[in-house]
């Protein structure tokens, strides 16, 4: 593979350069974390309205103030609005696939993807995942030939030229088109990776919810540990499950009405604040797809948890269960917006 590394002085150039690079014809991967991605943020809409499928792998990490290093997901919701797809994965295994399965889905519709994972969590941790072969991944992958480059002579262009209001909006209105588009990319991908490795994706994981009348909602690495609260309520006759977000732009939401049609009630897990007075920004998505179904929402919490790198336990995905099961018990929900092991 022919590669080159470009060192520059900061996230903003990081960003800019692989700009120009991909706007020039070649593919362009950058990594960067939590005030890194802040840094970032002017060119990240530059980049998704040039519509460049570029590469971001996100470590994800909380942000200042106060100072803080460790895990949560403040840094890549900051930018969910920027245009760009996200996946975000449970383990080093689920991250690895994702990023052979990146390039495919946004060169699809033309638009970049970040590639989420939790940082430090995962990113820092020793875990043995199964590779796939150089061969398979560059039958896979495929070579980058774009219809539009600013090297190719035969097709003079521009990138990032100015709007007026004659023009803005329909290209708003593509960048749109494109991210509802990436929903059946994104699957198509996904089978097309479990037939070669056996390890198939979608928008979301469903765990034990065949006949769940609590679920939580939740996304990233904190999933492996709900998981196991799972099981040990299971074993205990409770009728629990769980449901995984793995692609949080373009949001599942109809994967996610399908998934929680039949529970009494459910918790949406967010291991960042949007600081709106009432919920995170996943359980808004939530709620906004629940409604917009109009099939009767089932009774639904916001839990903040984690934050800067706040350790998640089984013992506290069961508590969260125990308050589901009164809800559903006496359908009186309480208060909606509530913070898991914070010292009040």
């Amino acid at each position: 593979m022919d590669t080159e590394f470009i060192p520059v002085e900061s996230e903003h150039s990081a960003m800019s350069t692989c700009i120009g690079a991909q706007a020039a014809g070649c593919r362009a991967i950058s990594a960067t974390s939590s005030c890194g991605l802040c840094y970032m943020t002017e060119m990240l809409y530059v980049a998704a309205s040039d519509r460049l499928p570029i590469t971001l792998a996100v470590s994800c990490r909380a942000l200042s103030g106060p100072i803080n290093i460790n895990n949560d997901h403040s840094d890549a919701m900051g930018v969910r609005d920027a245009g760009w797809l996200m996946l975000f994965a449970e383990t080093n295994q689920e991250a690895y696939d994702n990023y052979l399965q990146a390039m495919r889905i946004g060169e699809a519709v033309g638009l970049p993807i970040m590639v989420c994972q939790d940082g430090f969590i995962t990113s820092h941790a020793i875990e043995n995942i199964e590779l796939v072969e150089d061969e398979k991944v560059k039958a896979f992958v495929g070579e980058y030939k774009p219809k539009h480059y600013l090297l190719n002579k035969d097709e003079p262009m521009a990138v990032g030229a100015y709007a007026t209001p004659v023009y803005y909006m329909e290209a708003k209105r593509q960048q749109a088109q494109a991210m509802m588009d990436a929903k059946e990319v994104i699957k198509k991908v996904g089978a097309e990776f479990g037939q070669m490795t056996g390890r198939t994706y979608g928008m979301i994981e469903k765990y034990e919810m065949d006949d769940a009348e609590e679920a939580i909602v939740i996304i990233g690495s904190s999933a492996g540990t709900a998981k196991e609260a799972v099981n040990e309520l299971r074993a205990q006759g409770r009728k629990v499950g769980l449901v995984k977000v793995r692609s949080f732009r373009p949001f599942p939401s109809e994967e996610i009405c399908e998934a929680l049609k039949s529970v009494k009630a459910f918790a949406v897990m967010d291991k960042d604040d949007s600081f709106n007075g009432h919920c995170g920004p996943m359980y808004a998505e939530v709620t906004a797809s629940l409604y917009a179904a109009g099939t009767g929402a089932p009774k639904g919490i916001s839990y903040i948890y984690g934050l800067g790198g706040r350790d998640v336990r089984v013992e506290s995905i069961q508590r969260v269960f125990a308050e589901l099961g009164e809800i559903a018990k006496t359908g009186v929900t309480g208060e909606t917006y509530r913070y898991l092991d914070v010292r009040e």
